[in-house]
């Protein structure tokens, strides 16, 4: 669950950083501010640029894409990173199940699981504040308190929360050791583009940041990137009979590594990105054209990745007990699958 997270300093008043870089050829401003504070994330960089507190040779560049060249001299006022203090929102938790350690919860498709740039209120860890009171464990960090794993903004699902330090500690390593050697499963069914073949495999390509966009994921070849694991098996074809000339089909999958979109961004790859992905399947949204009226009408009107979470296991932190919950489909995705068992 890595995210560029802001670097804090103890100085309260900042602290402004210096470094020399060589650029040898014309190279991008923020290029070069990233090489020479790798201990701060691109992000924040970024920020600071915009906000007019890096220079070269001693005057302000707020340009990020401007090519520069030769021996530079950068400075960087970096100020104390500021943690929002989430508050209590009385946000409605469909609660599968509770206990003094632990709470299980079946998300909507819309919430946002901790507060971020842009999404400061509103979100499940604010639900979570009024919901659980004091009790809410703050290992993960101010603006993620008892999150121990996540789901996508627009992935409904289940999702287990840690109330107390112990209870986050322990379904923390779970989490790390991605039930390769525990008990741990995380399961999600999946609508997609076409019938992937063989109808049942594993996809095993490592993730990171794309280069030429920073909000998306991809997949990186030749180092760089973060293992990423993907079980797949074909559940429903759409329509039955048609095997592999399916116009979708409905998949399910198991992880074995929890990378940001690795479903989405492996099927992709794959050439089946999830109906509704307008991030990692755009050049996909012209196939409803060739659809009934009917299904048509459906996938348009499906604003999100088809993506539900439907099964969680884990063993109990405290207990040692082995729990296991499943989800049926939302209402919003089961009308669409509906929609293409028709054809």
């Amino acid at each position: 669950m890595a995210d560029d997270d802001d670097i804090g300093l103890e100085d309260e008043s900042g602290e402004t950083r210096t470094a020399t870089v060589e650029a040898a050829a014309k190279t991008r401003f923020d290029k070069l501010v990233a090489e020479a504070f790798p201990d701060v994330s691109r992000s924040r960089l970024k920020a600071l640029i915009e906000a007019g507190a890096v220079s070269v040779d001693g005057a302000v560049v707020t340009d990020a894409a401007k090519k520069l060249a030769g021996s530079l001299a950068l400075a960087v006022l970096v100020p104390p990173a500021e943690d929002a203090e989430p508050q209590g929102e009385d946000i409605p938790l469909d609660v599968v199940y509770e206990d003094d350690d632990l709470i299980v919860i079946d998300k909507p498709a819309g919430l946002v699981v901790h507060p971020a740039a842009g999404n400061w209120t509103g979100t499940l860890v604010n639900a979570l504040i009024a919901h659980c009171g004091d009790s809410l464990s703050g290992i993960g960090g101010v603006r993620r308190p008892g999150i121990v794993h996540r789901l996508d903004k627009d992935t409904t699902g289940l999702m287990v929360v840690a109330k107390n330090d112990r209870a986050h500690a322990g379904l923390a390593a779970q989490f790390a050791d991605h039930g390769r050697t525990g008990p741990l499963e995380r399961g999600y069914l999946a609508l997609v583009w076409g019938s992937p073949e063989p109808f049942r495999g594993v996809i095993e390509a490592p993730l990171g940041r794309s280069s030429s966009d920073r909000t998306k994921m991809a997949i990186i070849r030749g180092g760089g990137g973060k293992e990423a694991i993907t079980h797949y098996e074909v559940a429903e074809r759409f329509p039955a009979e048609a095997g592999r000339g399916a116009v979708a089909s409905l998949v399910e999958c198991h992880l074995e590594t929890g990378r940001t979109h690795q479903i989405r961004v492996h099927l992709s790859a794959a050439g089946h990105p999830l109906v509704g992905d307008a991030v990692y399947g755009a050049h996909f949204l012209t196939k409803a054209n060739r659809l009934p009226e009917a299904a048509a009408s459906a996938v348009r009107a499906f604003s999100r990745q088809a993506l539900h979470a439907f099964l969680i296991a884990f063993e109990h932190p405290a207990s040692g007990e082995l729990l296991r919950f499943e989800s049926g489909l939302p209402p919003d995705m089961a009308d669409l699958v509906a929609a293409f068992r028709e054809l």
